[in-house]
């Protein structure tokens, strides 16, 4: 997300516990923070103000990975530190229309069960989800957008080299995904960035899915495609090469 606004000769500021190397370039600076922190993630606010002036976007991308009570621990970082910086930050967007936007990063355990995470990730999902949805009409007559992004399964840096590797793991995307692959991290950064552009001026309150259509399979549907069975009353679609 750093380098497709630092492509687009945004100024940026990070906040989050790990430095990462794009805070290095020109334009970018990092603020090492724990977002529980109230009083200093408040500090780093005003500074960021004070420094770079009215702001025209917000990204939220964070979620709890700490020790200790993973609850409380999700339910402070991904919804209390949203609202936080949402509600220090309104007041200081631009003036200029079509105005600011605001992206929040959800997923769809905000409204499906993945069993792999626990009850705390999908109950901060779905209040991000209404979260987004309750500002996007609150802030709304400020000319701000707000909407979510919720990706499927992505390649990233961190976890490439996992899914590169695991070879029945491929086959299974390109059997149940509708597009056939999973998507990168770079597809997903693509969507924000289109939110935060004007030429999304009169898109506000929406969960975009980013998940190769993945997301609008039925799930027994799904479940016997990645069995290999076929339902009898299956029609498959003559395509033309």
């Amino acid at each position: 997300m750093v380098r497709c606004f630092h492509a687009q000769g945004h100024v940026i500021s990070v906040i989050g516990r790990r430095r990462p190397p794009e805070a290095r370039r020109g334009n970018v600076r990092q603020y090492s923070i724990e977002l529980t922190r109230t009083a200093l993630l408040a500090t780093a606010l005003r500074e960021i103000v004070r420094r770079d002036g009215r702001i025209d976007n917000l990204v939220f991308l964070q979620r709890f990975r700490g020790e200790g009570d993973a609850w409380q621990g999700e339910l402070e970082v991904s919804l209390t530190a949203t609202r936080t910086i949402i509600e220090s930050l309104a007041s200081q967007f631009g003036r200029r229309r079509p105005g600011g936007a605001i992206v929040i990063v959800c997923s769809n355990a905000s409204h499906l069960v993945a069993e792999e995470q626990p009850v705390a990730y999908h109950a901060a999902k779905a209040a991000l989800r209404q979260m987004a949805r309750f500002y996007a009409v609150t802030l709304g007559p400020l000319g701000i957008r707000v909407n979510c992004v919720s990706p499927g399964s992505v390649l990233k840096e961190e976890s490439r080299e996992f899914f590169l590797q695991n070879k029945p793991l491929q086959k299974l995307f390109r059997q149940i995904t509708p597009l056939g692959r999973m998507g990168t991290a770079e597809e997903i950064a693509s969507v924000i960035a289109f939110l935060c552009n004007p030429a999304s001026s009169f898109v506000t309150g929406q969960d975009i899915a980013v998940d190769g259509g993945l997301s609008l399979l039925w799930q027994e549907s799904l479940a016997r495609k990645a069995a290999g069975l076929t339902h009898p009353n299956r029609s498959v679609p003559r395509l033309k090469p």
